[in-house]
């Protein structure tokens, strides 16, 4: 029987109490599974006394979880502190340098410096893998790594943010503002005291970097992506959205396009009938366009200590059974630079939602600026409700759903349309992203 894979984790708040508890549990079943004993040789936090649920009593303490990160009594480092920089990294670095496997949830640490840490487990002949960091429970980093090694992929794209779904969710169920939606998330743990970095749309743009890599053999650049949150988002949006037989959702896109790889974050609508308009509340989900599975989508739970514990877990395993993958999918030195896509060439319906004052003239200047920039417009309504009385001069709203067009020429006709003065208040811009 091979000797034990001997296992330190830094970080043991829900997520690491969770990998402590299923190691636990499966011992037996993971021992089968991979051949060896998985052993926890010692474990590091902030704060050794606090209670995590879990008695602490029989494993090796380390203040320092750089420390536990070179110790010679390790085969394998766990990190689970956060953060993309500071003790998080050090930690990486320390055991990576001292020929022990990492296995990392921490997408932020990999958006910034994982091609670094990459070359390193590979010059060392270490694994390096981060299941956990992208979707929570979802596998979506071993399916695009290993299971569609023989597909040439054509575009990733999917909802990876589950405080956002939830948001988006609870506003369209209950015709609930954003400010009362983030307030209710906080209050279930969902959201942080500042939600900025979920709602604003930076966390998907972490998970997004690292799904093109591995779907598109490039390197991590995150400054490639177009970010877009989702604090416009008003009821009356995801109202006429439902009427119009689309959802809202927060989607982290990159494709393939003529022009390079097109990488982007915002509020999408989707068609009722897509596999992803279905995903609601804090569920995350994944679809691949490929060339031999077509289209193949992932659902399942993208937070939560047990989740993302079932996913740290999984890539243990595989390190205790001797598996070594690219971290990326290639080798570090075959990952060729993002070529991006400018958004303003991105081609695609739009929803349009203006405040028009009512008066002569302001719809047909409207569609005339639309018009001059070669814009097609499918729909125009005017969404003021049937018992409101019309004032004169008072701004109204309508609704635009253009035809496929391109970026540029959509935010030209608009600025050319605030210049006339017809418009009370910014548009609202989501794109539609067509079946």
């Amino acid at each position: 029987m091979p000797s034990p894979l001997r296992i330190g984790i830094a970080g043991l708040g829900t997520v690491g109490a969770a990998v402590m508890r299923l190691l636990d549990r499966q011992a037996e079943a993971l021992q089968s599974r991979a051949g060896r004993q998985i052993t926890i040789a010692g474990v590091s936090a902030s704060q050794k006394g606090k209670d995590r649920g879990i008695s602490l009593a029989h494993f090796p303490w380390f203040d320092d979880c750089v420390a536990l990160a070179r110790s010679p009594n390790i085969d394998l480092f766990v990190e689970l502190v956060g953060g993309a920089d500071g003790v998080a990294l050090a930690a990486a670095e320390a055991a990576l340098g001292a020929g022990k496997s990492l296995v990392t949830a921490n997408k932020a640490l990999l958006a910034k410096h994982g091609m670094r840490l990459a070359a390193l487990a590979e010059e060392k002949g270490i694994a390096l893998a981060f299941e956990a960091s992208v979707a929570g429970g979802i596998p979506v980093v071993k399916t695009l790594r290993e299971g569609l090694a023989g597909n040439f992929i054509e575009r990733v794209y999917g909802i990876l943010n589950g405080t956002c779904n939830y948001i988006l969710t609870r506003m369209e169920a209950e015709g609930l503002s954003f400010a009362q939606c983030v307030k209710e998330a906080q209050r279930l743990g969902y959201a942080e005291a500042d939600p900025s970095f979920d709602v604003g749309g930076s966390d998907t743009a972490h998970k997004l970097a690292i799904l093109t890599s591995l779907a598109f053999g490039t390197v991590i650049d995150t400054k490639a992506i177009s970010i877009e949150g989702i604090q416009s988002i008003t009821p009356a949006d995801l109202e006429a959205a439902s009427e119009l037989g689309f959802r809202i959702k927060l989607l982290g896109v990159a494709e393939r396009t003529p022009l390079g790889i097109e990488q982007r974050v915002h509020p999408t609508m989707v068609a009722k009938s897509t596999a992803i308009a279905q995903v609601d509340g804090v569920t995350n989900a994944v679809t691949i366009d490929a060339d031999a599975v077509h289209e193949l989508t992932l659902v399942g739970p993208g937070a939560g200590g047990e989740a993302t514990a079932s996913a740290i877990v999984a890539d243990v395993a595989d390190i205790a059974r001797g598996v070594r993958s690219a971290p990326f999918g290639r080798p570090v030195t075959s990952l060729v630079p993002v070529t991006p896509a400018p958004m303003q060439l991105h081609e695609g319906g739009y929803y349009i939602r203006l405040s028009v004052y009512d008066q002569p003239g302001a719809a047909a200047a409207i569609a005339t600026r639309m018009a001059e920039k070669g814009i097609s417009l499918e729909s125009i309504v005017q969404r003021r409700s049937p018992r409101a009385k019309a004032t004169p001069g008072e701004a109204v709203p309508v609704v635009l759903i253009t035809h496929a067009t391109h970026e540029k020429a959509v935010r030209q006709a608009l600025e050319a349309a605030i210049a006339d003065g017809f418009l009370a208040e910014s548009p609202q811009v989501i794109r539609i992203e067509r079946e």
